[in-house]
């Protein structure tokens, strides 16, 4: 994994943590806060604030599918996790671990221990 790949990643896996907090925490305490109060004016910026983030994430992961070469399978396992509540805090922690293993990869074959294949 070249050094643009591994940024992709990274700017996929910073994305998913709010992006997967955005669904259950803002919109449905949004939701439950209007149905309990009078307080509706919170939904409309909420939605927005989720469906911005929703849109940023899926821009990042087209650009890392595109640069990693990732398999159309795991490009709908990643989208599905951003639609399920706390789905994204999943994808974060398997991006986390591809990620740690790309860096030590490069350092491997930096150092000349492992064979380009």
């Amino acid at each position: 994994m070249d050094i643009k790949t591994a940024s992709a990643v990274h700017r996929l896996r910073l994305i998913s943590f709010p992006e997967a907090l955005s669904f259950p925490a803002l919109l449905i305490f949004g939701s439950l806060l209007s149905r309990l109060t009078d307080i509706d004016f919170l939904m409309k910026p909420l939605g927005i604030l989720h469906g911005i983030l929703f849109v940023i994430y899926g821009i990042f992961l087209l650009d890392v599918w595109n640069r990693a070469k990732w398999p159309v399978k795991r490009v709908a396992f990643f989208f599905l996790l951003a639609v399920l509540p706390f789905g994204g805090l999943y994808g974060e922690k398997l991006l986390k671990q591809e990620e740690q293993d790309a860096v030590i990869a490069s350092r491997a074959r930096r150092e000349g221990t492992v064979n380009a294949a």
